[in-house]
């Protein structure tokens, strides 16, 4: 039953010569009519529904309070809505419009001890102490799960899908398992490998930070590619990576697969030499320009093979600078055609989009929470994160059907436009009332909005 608080008022100095009298008697009781958004999403891709079967629920059905699909609705909800931690959850749980999406109306969602219980799941499986075990999960289904919505988000075949492979740190600061010291990073940190295909995570593996940064990318691209040519047999794909991926195992099974790839390459003495002509010619366009706040520019293609890791001859692109900081040379390996500068820039310069999305999953999907002491339950954590992604991007392509389509909105503006609405809400026996702020801005899109999820 809901707590009933005890009506208190505040009189202020305002902020001209009225006074400022504050109650706690208004009738809004939700401040996350977003919800109703997140509700609309499950209902029509069933996201959630499709997640309960990567879990093996071992709890007494006939025990149990909260279900296994409202488990993971509140928590990756309430990740969605901002609520990162688990004691959030001890306040939310009241929420009529969380309890409403979650299934279980007029009835309290789970408290913090709940959910902290199904994130540990794996711990008291994998404990040698014999001790109950509540949920545990399957990581592999997992990710075949986030490919799968991928795929099934294409009314038709794309034509070319470029896989963005690359590595970030998530910092630890306590006595985590496998915890280690980044040299590069110069912290505590795990090193998780992400991969993204036109925006969308296909991967979020959380791996200890003394692996290298392309551990596993051999097993993961081959299954990717599996998958994809399953569904899409005549798509291009396309492996995208920075210089950390440069490996020959990886460019040789790239080759078996027939798949394209573009790649960061180190420099050494032996491309600079090959290059210092063009160098210098970049030099005297720099030279020649009026406007000096622009670099001068030239972009050279040519084969190559190191003398003991690779087993072929490749193509590399050098995009030779020069500016008033001096010169700059960059490298990258590929087999694909096309013009040197196009696939320099268009190409394999289009990855820092996917760097932006990592961004987005550390800085405002909570993804960097990993502060459980085991790494399965940080690795389950790091994969809310990312379905909570997969409903921003769903949200996302509605907003280009209702509004501006090149406008882009990352998850914290659209979190703030459209999520965080006060609402006032009653349930009967055969409505669901739901009252938003006749001030509300955004109401117009909104509106549309919710209408292109039903």
């Amino acid at each position: 039953m809901r707590t009933q608080c005890k009506t208190e008022r505040l009189e202020l100095q305002g902020f001209d010569r009225r006074k400022l009298v504050l109650e706690n008697s208004g009738t809004v009781n939700s401040s996350d009519a977003g919800l109703l958004l997140l509700g609309k999403i499950e209902q029509q891709h069933g996201i959630i529904r499709k997640l309960v079967s990567c879990f093996i629920d071992h709890r007494e059905i006939s025990l149990v309070k909260h279900s296994l699909e409202s488990l993971l609705t509140q928590r990756i909800f309430g990740l969605v809505q901002g609520y990162e931690d688990l004691v959030d959850h001890d306040s939310l749980r009241e929420d009529p419009l969380f309890q409403y999406v979650c299934g279980t109306p007029n009835r309290l969602l789970a408290g913090k001890s709940t959910l902290n219980r199904l994130e540990l799941g794996m711990e008291a499986h994998n404990s040698k102490e014999g001790r109950y075990i509540p949920i545990s999960w399957n990581v592999e289904k997992i990710e075949e799960l986030l490919c799968e919505i991928f795929l099934e988000s294409f009314n038709n075949p794309p034509d070319e899908l470029i896989l963005d492979f690359d590595a970030t740190d998530l910092p630890i600061y306590g006595e985590q398992e496998q915890r280690f010291y980044h040299g590069y990073y110069r912290k505590h940190c795990y090193l998780p490998l992400y991969v993204f295909c036109n925006g969308f995570p296909l991967i979020a593996r959380l791996r200890p930070s003394y692996d290298e940064a392309c551990e596993g990318t051999e097993e993961i691209l081959e299954s990717l590619v599996d998958r994809i040519r399953s569904r899409f047999p005549k798509a291009k794909i396309i492996f995208r990576a920075d210089g950390g991926f440069c490996r020959e195992d990886i460019m040789k099974l790239a080759e078996e697969l027939k798949i394209g790839y573009i790649v960061g390459f180190s420099g050494n003495s032996r491309l600079y030499d090959i290059t210092a002509a063009h160098l210098q010619e970049a030099k005297a366009i720099y030279n020649a320009k009026s406007d000096k706040s622009k670099p001068g520019r030239v972009f050279q293609s040519f084969q190559y093979k190191t003398h003991d890791s690779w087993s072929i001859d490749r193509r590399v692109i050098a995009k030779l600078e020069f500016s008033s900081r001096g010169s700059n040379s960059r490298f990258i390996v590929t087999n694909l055609d096309g013009q040197s500068q196009a696939l320099y820039e268009e190409v394999y310069c289009g990855r820092g989009d996917m760097e932006n999305r990592i961004k987005e999953q550390k800085n405002e999907l909570f993804s960097m929470r990993v502060s459980t002491h085991w790494t399965s339950s940080n690795q389950l954590r790091l994969l809310f994160s990312v379905f909570a992604h997969v409903y921003y991007l769903i949200l996302q392509q509605g907003l280009n059907v209702t509004e501006d389509p090149k406008r882009k909105n990352m998850p914290g503006t659209l979190r703030l436009k459209f999520m965080k609405v006060a609402a006032t809400v009653k349930i009967t026996t055969r409505r669901i009332w739901v009252k938003l702020p006749e001030s509300f801005p955004y109401w117009d899109i909104w509106r549309r909005l919710i209408l292109e999820l039903a």
